[in-house]
């Protein structure tokens, strides 16, 4: 729920420095700032406590760890179920791991010897957001089994997060990209234009939610 331009704003308001500071805000902060008013500062601070859910390896992925991409950090949350035991991994005990070599374990241990990313860490914990495989999403079928989706554009009925764990927990893999392993695009509003190029030189079909949803209900 926040785009660019309102990050940009907060920061040049001195409101946050890293993005554990977005669990601290507090509406009244928000409603004096240019272009927000009282709807849009409750709407970003809804959205905020919302992020919480946001699944363990999501999060890995979003802490912006130089070479952990969607799918390692995947790999990672399955392997190293909390944060800290990820933290206190040593470099052999993450080379085991498959598709983690040399190069991507001494990124990890280096991000994580950081003390100002330790310190960005204590206070996502304290904001109660996921940080271990406790709330691990729960296989509800296989209708998107060997399916790998582009998930793109704006959507009404739920949430990009929302869908991708559908995805998921029908059996699919969310892609990031679109590539010749594309199964479908499931489109919303204002898809990406060079997604939407890719799809049709690659023949790629787009799938709107109400046609997503149709598919995974089923029987």
């Amino acid at each position: 729920g926040l785009g660019e331009e309102t990050i940009d704003l907060l920061f040049n308001n001195n409101l946050i420095r890293t993005f554990a500071d977005l669990y601290d805000l507090k509406a009244e902060q928000l409603t004096p700032l240019e272009r927000i008013g009282d709807k849009s500062a409750s709407n970003i601070i809804k959205s905020i406590s919302k992020s919480i859910e946001t699944p363990y390896h999501r999060v890995l992925y979003a802490l912006g760890i130089r070479h952990v991409g969607e799918t390692v950090a995947k790999t990672l949350a399955a392997i190293f179920t909390n944060i800290d035991t990820l933290i206190n991994a040593k470099q052999e005990d993450l080379t085991t791991v498959n598709e983690i070599g040399p190069k991507i374990a001494s990124s990890i241990i280096s991000y994580f010897s950081d003390p100002e990313n330790r310190e960005i860490i204590r206070r996502l914990k304290e904001s109660g957001v996921c940080l271990s495989n406790e709330n691990t999403v729960i296989r509800k079928g296989n209708k998107l089994e060997g399916k790998t989706i582009v998930v793109s554009g704006i959507f009404k009925k739920k949430s990009r997060e929302e869908y991708k764990e559908l995805i998921e927990s029908n059996g699919g893999r969310n892609g990031s990209s679109v590539t010749s392993n594309t199964s479908f695009i499931l489109a919303g509003e204002n898809m990406g234009q060079s997604k939407k190029e890719k799809a049709v030189i690659l023949k790629i079909p787009l799938v709107d939610e109400d046609e997503f949803l149709r598919i995974i209900a089923e029987d």
